[in-house]
């Protein structure tokens, strides 16, 4: 394992899933953290990079869109991936146009949430070398 792991932020309103996809990855040897509030995210933010964002789009006040376009400002490296219960195609494409990595429709397969960080990781390892 690298000394230098690869950071998730995992933003969602409900608490469950961020702590199971907190447990999924940390066993997988990343460093997680998760935040049930937009605002506390974006905040976060503010002084923090992150490799990976893994957000929901509908939240309260604070939304995922916003998250992502917060971070593709202030990151441009960082892989963000929107994962939501709207699956409307507009949405889907107007994350993807913002620079959102990948979105998934929930409920998801865990594998499946994880087979896009791995390849998430992957790109970010491969624009390092």
């Amino acid at each position: 394992m690298a000394v230098n792991k690869i950071s998730i932020m995992i933003v969602d309103d409900e608490p469950i899933v961020g702590k199971r996809l907190k447990r999924l990855f940390e066993k997988n040897g990343y460093a997680v953290e998760i935040f049930t509030r937009g605002s506390l995210a974006l905040k976060e933010l503010e002084n923090k990079k992150f490799d990976i964002i893994i957000t929901d789009l509908k939240m309260g006040k604070v939304d995922g869109m916003q998250i992502l376009e917060t971070a593709r400002e202030k990151y441009p490296d960082t892989k963000i991936i929107i994962i939501s219960g709207l699956s409307k195609n507009t949405l889907v494409i107007d994350a993807l146009k913002k620079g959102a990595f990948s979105f998934i429709v929930k409920p998801f397969k865990f594998n499946e949430l994880k087979e896009v960080v791995y390849r998430a990781h992957r790109e970010l390892r491969d624009t390092e070398n």
